[in-house]
Protein backbone atom coordinates (compact mmCIF):
# COMPACT_ATOMS: atom_id res chain seq x y z
CA UNK A 1 0.00 0.00 0.00
CA UNK A 2 1.01 3.46 -0.80
CA UNK A 3 0.37 6.93 0.50
CA UNK A 4 1.08 9.67 -1.83
CA UNK A 5 0.98 13.80 -1.93
CA UNK A 6 -0.19 14.70 -4.65
CA UNK A 7 -0.10 18.72 -5.72
CA UNK A 8 -2.05 20.89 -7.94
CA UNK A 9 -0.18 22.38 -10.97
CA UNK A 10 -3.32 25.25 -10.71
CA UNK A 11 -3.56 26.03 -8.04
CA UNK A 12 -0.41 24.52 -5.46
CA UNK A 13 -2.77 22.95 -3.06
CA UNK A 14 -1.85 19.54 -1.71
CA UNK A 15 -4.52 16.25 -1.60
CA UNK A 16 -2.79 13.44 0.63
CA UNK A 17 -4.67 9.58 -0.48
CA UNK A 18 -3.55 6.25 -0.51
CA UNK A 19 -3.79 3.08 -3.19
CA UNK A 20 -2.29 0.04 -4.29
CA UNK A 21 -1.44 1.35 -7.41
CA UNK A 22 -0.80 5.15 -7.13
CA UNK A 23 0.13 5.90 -11.26
CA UNK A 24 -3.46 4.51 -11.72
CA UNK A 25 -4.87 6.43 -9.26
CA UNK A 26 -3.06 10.14 -10.17
CA UNK A 27 -4.50 8.86 -14.05
CA UNK A 28 -7.78 9.11 -12.39
CA UNK A 29 -7.94 11.90 -9.88
CA UNK A 30 -6.13 13.91 -13.46
CA UNK A 31 -9.40 12.39 -15.53
CA UNK A 32 -11.43 14.20 -13.26
CA UNK A 33 -12.90 10.91 -11.89
CA UNK A 34 -12.34 12.04 -8.07
CA UNK A 35 -15.00 14.99 -7.22
CA UNK A 36 -12.53 16.05 -4.50
CA UNK A 37 -9.57 17.02 -7.11
CA UNK A 38 -11.61 17.38 -9.60
CA UNK A 39 -11.55 21.03 -10.28
CA UNK A 40 -7.80 21.89 -9.45
CA UNK A 41 -6.55 19.35 -12.22
CA UNK A 42 -3.81 18.66 -12.89
CA UNK A 43 -1.84 16.79 -10.45
CA UNK A 44 1.24 15.99 -10.12
CA UNK A 45 2.74 13.48 -7.40
CA UNK A 46 5.13 14.95 -5.29
CA UNK A 47 5.84 12.18 -2.41
CA UNK A 48 5.55 8.66 -2.31
CA UNK A 49 6.23 6.16 0.76
CA UNK A 50 5.13 2.92 0.04
CA UNK A 51 4.48 0.38 3.92
CA UNK A 52 3.53 -3.35 4.33
CA UNK A 53 -0.07 -2.83 5.40
CA UNK A 54 -3.06 -0.58 5.21
CA UNK A 55 -3.45 0.77 8.60
CA UNK A 56 0.30 1.56 8.67
CA UNK A 57 -0.47 3.61 5.58
CA UNK A 58 -3.77 4.85 6.63
CA UNK A 59 -1.70 6.09 10.30
CA UNK A 60 0.66 8.21 7.97
CA UNK A 61 -2.06 9.38 5.76
CA UNK A 62 -3.91 10.60 8.88
CA UNK A 63 -0.88 11.94 10.08
CA UNK A 64 0.11 14.05 6.75
CA UNK A 65 -3.47 15.85 6.62
CA UNK A 66 -2.97 16.84 10.90
CA UNK A 67 -1.41 19.85 12.11
CA UNK A 68 1.74 18.16 12.72
CA UNK A 69 2.12 16.98 9.53
CA UNK A 70 1.31 19.96 7.62
CA UNK A 71 4.17 21.34 9.43
CA UNK A 72 5.93 18.23 8.45
CA UNK A 73 5.23 18.63 4.92
CA UNK A 74 6.26 22.22 4.94
CA UNK A 75 9.33 21.42 6.56
CA UNK A 76 10.68 18.82 4.85
CA UNK A 77 8.89 18.28 1.99
CA UNK A 78 8.07 21.88 1.09
CA UNK A 79 4.08 21.78 0.48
Amino acid sequence: MFVYILKSESDSSAYIGMSQDPERRLSEHNAGKVRSTKSKCPWKIVHLERFETRTAARAREKYFTSAAGRRFRKNHLGH
